[in-house]
């Protein structure tokens, strides 16, 4: 007896032309029909809806196939041949191997082929699977077309929305804010210029138990897709995205064929300035790219330097990186990355210095050649212009917000090490990190105190002189004002040192 299983797919990818007359419905009606004509036993009913022709990990066609080895049907029909699939290479295999060996017989309705009758529609049977071939590979090149086109217009294409922001619920290919996650967003920022790398980030916001992206995406909150990553970080802090651009086209599948994804050079990248709102400054992100550490796979350093990302040799144009201490009264000196990964070529040499010496000349020069020519008197009646009375008490209540927060978030890290959720190394890191937070928010307060103790110019004039000298005396001193002010810093291997500005 023929026990018959009907097979009916859809793709996305059919014109609309196409869905109309391959709809479900169409095809369940048309297929139900020739059975009935022809008294064939109907066993069961295969509907792929939404899956393409060229991919045969389809759940429904799986099924069929376990049902064909479980030998339940001996009998499978299709409305036609594109049903069954577009890749003539797989759909040949299919009717011309597998079907015949496990005693199949394949019947297309619309192509009057049925492999159990001997008619000529049998032998141009490969010819249409051929042609069938050529309509998915004529339909991905429109998609990938369109496509292109939409990115070229600063049209978002992605399946989905960046995280900090959410599609348009009016427009699905312009974004918007979302306001929880671009807080996460504008944190990330803000700990990243004040010094921490991709892991000590990634520990605070874990620690701080801030929800990670995937765990938006795949709506679930739990302590394993609560955890950040450095890769996240890394990912999140390039993202031009978030200064309002959109960068596209980063990645192609091989062929319609073959789902892998490659990665495309840079130069075909898609990039449209200014499409959405901005997250992030333009100049705040040019800021933190700076001062972010180049080569990625040393990024949980314990030790993190003035100079870091900045130093390239003279000879070979590589980075130059500087070697960990062993102890903490250890020197430390730089080496140059091209030889130290051809060392036995000897394709550079290592540009050895002692980096704490190196330091200090760069500082010392820094000093010397141009902020000491700084407009003292202009910087002055800048901050004095723009500090006002009624401006310090609401400060001093951000401030005292601030250190409250960190006091809590102290106390979480450490139940954290009590139940083990984090290293006491990272614990250590951490609260290091965080006491120096609370010393200069402390010391912040105190300054505006004592600015809103003085009521007289002049007294306020002497509180003012004392923070600029500070400031130009590398008193008051952080690794972003070094970004700011240096592009590169040039070392020969004759010790000699070239510094170049980031303004003339």
């Amino acid at each position: 007896m023929n026990k018959a299983g009907l097979y009916i797919r859809l793709s996305k990818e059919d014109d609309i032309k196409v869905m109309v007359s391959e709809s479900i419905k169409n095809q369940k009606s048309l297929l139900l029909q020739y059975t009935k004509e022809n008294n064939i036993f109907v066993y069961d009913i295969y509907i792929d809806d939404g899956y393409s022709g060229t991919n045969f990990e389809r759940p429904s066609f799986k099924r069929l196939i376990k049902d064909i080895e479980d030998k339940k049907i001996n009998m499978v029909i299709t409305k036609d041949m594109s049903r069954l699939g577009r890749d003539y290479i797989k759909t040949g295999e299919l009717i011309e191997k597998y079907f015949p060996e496990h005693n199949i017989r394949y019947i297309s309705v619309t192509d009057n082929l049925d492999t159990y009758l001997d008619n000529s529609n049998n032998d141009i049977a490969p010819f249409k699977a051929i042609m069938n071939d050529f309509y998915a590979k004529d339909i991905s090149k429109k998609i990938r077309s369109s496509l292109k086109a939409k990115m070229k217009e600063g049209k978002f294409v992605g399946a989905k929305a960046p995280f900090g922001y959410s599609k348009d619920k009016k427009n699905k290919n312009h974004l918007v804010i979302n306001k929880e996650q671009a807080n996460v967003i504008k944190k990330i920022f803000n700990l990243a210029l004040n010094g921490l790398n991709y892991y000590q980030i990634a520990d605070a916001l874990t620690n701080l138990k801030i929800r990670t992206p995937s765990s938006y995406y795949d709506n679930i909150n739990t302590i394993h897709y609560n955890t950040w990553n450095a890769k996240t970080i890394n990912e999140i802090l390039h993202n031009q995205v978030y200064v309002g651009d959109l960068v596209q086209n980063k990645r192609n599948k091989i062929n319609y064929k073959i789902k892998k994804v490659v990665k495309n050079k840079e130069d075909e990248f898609i990039v449209v300035k200014n499409t959405h709102e901005a997250i992030i400054e333009r100049s705040v992100f040019e800021s933190t790219l700076k001062m972010l550490p180049k080569n990625v796979s040393r990024l949980d350093k314990k030790e993190e330097h003035l100079l870091d990302s900045l130093m390239y040799c003279h000879e070979c144009s590589s980075r130059i990186s500087v070697t960990p201490r062993r102890k903490k009264d250890d020197r430390c000196y730089t080496i140059c990355n091209y030889f130290r990964t051809y060392r036995k070529e000897k394709l550079c040499t290592s540009h050895s210095n002692n980096y704490d010496d190196l330091e200090l000349i760069i500082v010392s020069l820094l000093k010397t050649k141009f902020l000491k020519q700084v407009n003292k008197d202009k910087i002055r009646n800048n901050i004095l212009n723009d500090l006002k009375d009624d401006d310090y008490n609401l400060e001093i209540k951000k401030l005292e917000q601030e250190i409250k927060r960190i006091n809590e978030n102290l106390d979480n890290i450490y139940l954290d090490k009590l139940n083990q959720v984090i290293t006491l190394e990272q614990y250590e890191r951490l609260v290091l990190k965080m006491k120096e937070e609370l010393r200069n928010n402390q010391d912040k307060i105190n300054y505006y105190l004592k600015l809103n103790k003085e009521n007289n110019r002049d007294n306020k004039l002497q509180v003012i002189d004392k923070y600029i000298d500070d400031f130009l005396n590398f008193k008051v001193f952080e690794r972003i004002l070094i970004t700011n002010l240096i592009e590169k810093i040039e070392i020969s291997e004759n010790k000699e040192i070239n510094i170049i500005l980031t303004f003339k």
